[in-house]
Order: structure tokens, then sequence, then C-alpha cells
């Protein structure tokens, strides 16, 4: 669990807020917030994408410590069923599932009836959370962050940066129907760049280098990486054997690509988290999760490490790097 004064440290000029929260605290019902992550609890990434959700709701005038109570716990594949059965139990007035489909399923196994607001679920349809983007219908509502036809995009920048590339490893996560989705996506694209697949699991880290070192003993092999939480939680080792075996990556997330990846296709993140604040704020001020849309995300960014191109022996097309919004020299 995320300590409050930790999140007070993360968010920075709290001081000035504390009239504010003793205001809150002696005028107003102290309203609860459980928020459940599916990473470590020491993740950097996972904690600014938390930071951001927490300083939009200090903006918005939620002040942890004050008027408002934040009640986070930090799960893995073991134990996420478990915390979510502890948040419901604190009799939140919001639920936040900060990593996608699986704390949003896992949340949703434990309640109908608390609103849930879910960050970066891909396919919250499919997957059963709501009834359709428009109208969800039940008491889940959030943001999504790829659409299907986003994945073969990705199996398109790898053929673009590594022509010679002609066998994939697609790293997914079958336990989720979005995992099942994504690679779908890439399979119907395949044939036409004359491409091989090989799915990959990421449910564990020895399943994940295993079977990428295998896939690395033929040539001319690249790597996809879809979006799950699983696949965030074990992003450097993915990267460390992207570059221990010369295989081309395509990355769901700029941070992988900052951190050594090759490239990625991906919206902003963080930003997701900044979004879903609002809809918290929205919520605690009355509304339903059922009459609150979907949103997709409004811009994505093409993101490239020259440094890795080169150590990959490749050269990237000057079309490609016109097209880039970010480029790590």
């Amino acid at each position: 669990m995320m300590r409050r004064r930790e999140f007070i440290t993360l968010l920075g000029g709290a001081a000035a807020t504390w009239p504010l929260a003793v205001r809150a605290q002696q005028g107003e019902r102290v309203r609860r917030i459980g928020v459940l992550a599916y990473w470590p609890a020491d993740d950097a990434e996972g904690r600014a994408r938390l930071a951001a959700l927490m300083q939009t709701l200090q903006q918005l005038g939620w002040i942890d410590g004050g008027n408002l109570r934040i009640e986070t716990r930090w799960a893995t594949a073991v134990d996420i069923r478990r915390h979510a059965t502890e948040l419901v139990a604190l009799t939140p007035d919001v639920l936040v599932a900060a990593t996608g489909t699986a704390t949003t399923a896992s949340l949703l196994e434990a309640t109908r009836t608390v609103p849930i607001v879910f960050v970066t679920v891909i396919d919250p349809v499919g997957a059963g959370f709501v009834a359709t983007l428009a109208r969800p219908g039940g008491n889940a509502t959030g943001f999504t962050n790829y659409e299907y036809g986003t994945s073969g995009k990705w199996l398109e920048l790898l053929k673009e940066i590594a022509p010679r590339v002609t066998r994939a490893a697609v790293l997914r996560d079958p336990a989720i129907a979005s995992g099942i989705g994504q690679f779908g996506a890439i399979q119907a694209l395949a044939p036409s760049l004359g491409m091989e697949l090989s799915p990959v699991d990421v449910r564990d880290a020895g399943e994940i280098e295993r079977a990428v070192t295998v896939f690395a003993r033929a040539p001319n092999g690249g790597l996809i990486v879809t979006g799950s939480a699983a696949a965030v939680v074990h992003r450097d080792l993915i990267a460390t054997l992207a570059a221990r075996h010369r295989l081309p990556a395509v990355y769901p997330g700029r941070y992988s690509v900052t951190a050594g990846g090759l490239i990625s296709y991906a919206p902003d993140l963080v930003d997701q988290y900044r979004r879903a604040a609002g809809y918290v704020d929205r919520i605690l001020k009355g509304e339903k999760p059922a009459d609150l849309p979907v949103q997709a995300p409004t811009r994505f960014e093409l993101v490239i490490n020259l440094k890795t191109a080169k150590a990959l022996g490749l050269d990237v097309p000057p079309s490609l790097l016109a097209r880039a919004d970010e480029v790590i020299e």
C-alpha cells in the first residue's frame, strides 16, 4: 500500500493545500477512493502514472488527507483478487482500476455496485466491462488506450524499420480478451507483409526468457510487444532480451523506448490518468458511470531510439524519422 505521505512527497507543493484540507475536514464528509494497481510497489512508471492521477485530483479540489482518503493496493497475479476484495470491503465511493484489463476484471468480480473508473483498457466491450462505449450501462467506465487496428500498425512499423525481418515473436497475455484480440489483428495483416508469427505468453519472467531465447536461434526475427499489464511489469526483461539477441522490437509505450527500446507507437498513457481523475471527480459529485461514455485516446506518439537502431545495425528510413514525434539520439 502506498502511504499517504509518500504521495504527498511525490506530488510536491502539498503544504499550500493544507488550509483547504483542514476546512474540508471540518465541513465535509471525507470521501474514499480505492486504487488497484498491477505493478510492483517500487515501479517507477506506475508511480508516475498514479502521481498524475493524484495531482489532477488535487487540482480539482480533492485533497488526500483532507476531504479525500486514498487507499492503494499494489497487486501481483497471485494476490490481485484478494486486494480487489479488500478495497471493496473498505466501502469506497469510487474504485480506480489503474492497470487495464487485469485490475478492472478483478474489481468487477468483487463488486457490481461501487463505481469503477478504469484506465488503459484495450477492449472493454469485448471483455464484458461495459455494454457499449457510448453508454456503459453498469458500474464501470473509463479510458481505452488501443483499438485492435493499432496492433497491425506495430507490425507495419517493425517491417518498415527492419525490412529484413520475416519472423515476429508477438508477446501477449493470453489470459485477457485483448491479448487474444491484439494477436488476431496482427495475424490478419501478417500474410500481406510476408511475416511469420510466433506467439509468446507474458505471464511470468521464466516463460518469456525461454520463449524469446528459442525464437532468437533462427535468423531475421523481431519482436512485437502488445499492450498488457504483464508486459509493463516485465518491460525491463523484454528490453534486455531484445538487446541481447539483437532483435528489433516495437513497444506499446514510450517508456520502453526512453529506457533503450527501439520504437513505440502509443498514446500518452500518463495523460489517461489525468483524464481519469476528471471522471472520479464527476462521480464523487453525483454522476453515474453508466452515463459517462468510455473515451479513446486523442493523440498517438511515434518515438524512435536512434542509439538502439545504430546498435542493431539499422538505418532508419528518413520517411519514418519525419513522422516521429520524438527521436532519442
